[in-house]
């Protein structure tokens, strides 16, 4: 996908276990002008799976765009951006960590690892749905997104 098509539908992948967070997200991208897509993992250790369409994923949609946070059950975040950007066809998805975190370790790992963009998510309930506005824009607006899969389709492997 390139420049997103406002009727097209964008489809985003929210890797967070903390359902607080989750809600936040779900209400924000209501106010979005773009038909989004949100699909949520809980766990490290599906993404894969829901990337790869395996039990129980076998009709997931493939993310343009996916929010990770760090802190993650199982597996962390920081594993799963290794392993996403390890993979030839995933590693074109754009990954923005979006966390708690502010530990300056995690930052420089998340990017050494080719995260897209890191953010620590804000207290204030505001600044969260700034956050999210500023997403929407930055890369649904402006950037380019790449094409999805392997000549446009889903990799299977």
């Amino acid at each position: 996908m390139s420049q997103p098509d406002i009727d097209a539908t964008v489809e985003i992948l929210l890797i967070e276990d903390n359902q607080g967070d989750i809600r936040l997200f779900q209400e924000a991208i209501k106010m979005s002008t773009f038909n989004l897509n949100l699909s949520i993992i809980q766990d490290g250790e599906h993404v894969l799976d829901f990337l790869n369409n395996k039990t129980p994923f076998t009709h997931a949609p493939y993310p343009d765009l996916i929010l990770l946070d760090i802190n993650l059950p199982r597996k962390s975040g920081l594993e799963v951006l290794a392993t996403l950007k390890a993979h030839p066809v995933n590693r074109r998805i754009p990954v923005i960590i979006l966390t708690s975190s502010q530990a300056p370790e995690d930052i420089q790992t998340a990017y050494d690892n080719h995260a897209n963009c890191y953010i620590v998510k804000p207290v204030q309930l505001n600044d969260f749905f700034q956050i999210v506005n500023t997403l929407e824009k930055f890369w649904l607006h402006q950037a380019r997104l790449p094409i999805k899969g392997h000549h446009g389709t889903k990799n299977k492997n």
